[in-house]
């Protein structure tokens, strides 16, 4: 690819990890997931800030995506330097080393009628 694709920043203003989930684990467990696709011929070394209404942020959690792959990373699994709380709105910002793209998914399935919401993120300083 001679163009890079994506941005090297990005926001997510909304996210929130249901306390509950209804159906097997883990294809059912509730969850946001924030999706990347690095299509350039470099690693991406990426940092995501998670920030929230009553305290400092937490992060930054840091990913690596291999050239010209993707990688689907759930919120519920990141865990250092902490886990995301359950329960609670927040936010992120996506920052990387090379122009990525980058979209954000939930599955809600607290009810047996189970909610799947997908987004583009917002994409900031653009380019090479």
């Amino acid at each position: 690819m001679s163009k890079p694709v994506g941005c090297k920043r990005w926001a997510i203003a909304e996210g929130y990890i249901p306390e509950t989930s209804n159906g097997p684990e883990p294809a059912m467990l509730s969850h946001e997931t924030v999706c990347l696709l690095n299509a350039s011929e470099h690693e991406a070394h990426v940092e995501i800030t998670v920030y929230f209404s009553d305290r400092d942020p937490a992060g930054p959690y840091r990913i690596t995506v291999a050239p010209r792959r993707t990688m689907h990373v759930r919120f519920n699994d990141l865990r250092d330097p902490e886990p995301i709380p359950k329960g609670t709105d927040y936010a992120s910002v996506i920052e990387s080393d090379v122009p990525i793209v980058v979209q954000h998914t939930r599955l809600d399935s607290r009810q047996a009628e189970n909610a799947l919401m997908t987004t583009m993120a917002y994409a900031d300083r653009c380019g090479s």
